[in-house]
């Protein structure tokens, strides 16, 4: 099983990234995923989620209107967009693929927000 994260990086106060997670080794197609992020010294926190068929998503209150999460179930690829990024949004985002209390995690993407 593989999780791998892209796209991260250093950007300014109200700019965007888009993150991606490619996904292999189990059947992407059945299992929620789920965006994570974890700032220094903070727990790991729970960003957005979105149901295997894509059909469903959740948000932190905290990204609500500014994060949107995808998936392509043919790519086996889950992304999040992220507009509008503030300072404290600076975290290493992990994406997680959950089903029925099985649980695998990437290795995660550091996002730096600073002017």
């Amino acid at each position: 099983v593989q999780l791998v994260e892209s796209g991260g990086g250093l950007v300014q106060p109200g700019g965007s990234l888009r993150l991606s997670c490619a996904a292999s080794g189990f059947t992407f197609s059945t299992y929620d995923m789920k965006w994570y992020r974890q700032a220094p010294g903070k727990e790991r926190e729970l960003v957005a989620t979105v149901t295997s068929a894509g059909g469903i998503t959740r948000y932190a209150d905290s990204v609500k209107g500014r994060f949107t999460i995808s998936r392509d179930n043919v790519k086996n690829t889950v992304y999040l967009q992220m507009n509008t990024l503030k300072p404290e949004d600076t975290a290493v985002y992990y994406c997680s693929a959950g089903l029925f209390g099985i649980r695998y995690w990437g290795q995660g993407t550091q996002v730096t927000v600073s002017s």
